[in-house]
């Protein structure tokens, strides 16, 4: 069994670069904060993802535990997606990633205007 402080590290920052690894996974996170999604309603949320990616990083929040994957004994199957309770709480990164990007936003264009 990997040493989780080992595999992840004991420096806070690393181990969020860890678990946000890859292009999609914070907005993968940000579509469940908002509710539970199927696989392709995620797919659709998220234009340019393919099948394969997005599989891979739900198995891999999954793993880190930040994604819970429920499926359902019918016919046909059905499997959806949320975050769990340490996901939920990334609730507050995520706002705070919101305002500054929309500040950067506005920075950046209040520069382009400028020049």
């Amino acid at each position: 069994m990997t040493n989780k402080v080992s595999e992840y590290g004991i420096c806070p920052f690393a181990t969020t670069q860890r678990v946000l690894t890859g292009k999609w996974a914070l907005v993968i996170i940000y579509q469940l904060s908002t509710g539970t999604k199927r696989f392709k309603e995620l797919q659709r949320l998220l234009p340019g993802i393919t099948q394969t990616i997005l599989t891979r990083h739900l198995r891999q929040l999954e793993k880190d535990k930040i994604v819970q994957r429920k499926v359902y004994a019918e016919v046909p199957p059905r499997v959806e997606y949320s975050l769990t309770e340490v996901g939920q709480e990334f609730r507050v990164v995520l706002d705070a990633v919101e305002k500054w990007s929309l500040d950067y936003i506005k920075l950046l264009n209040a520069s382009e205007i400028s020049n």
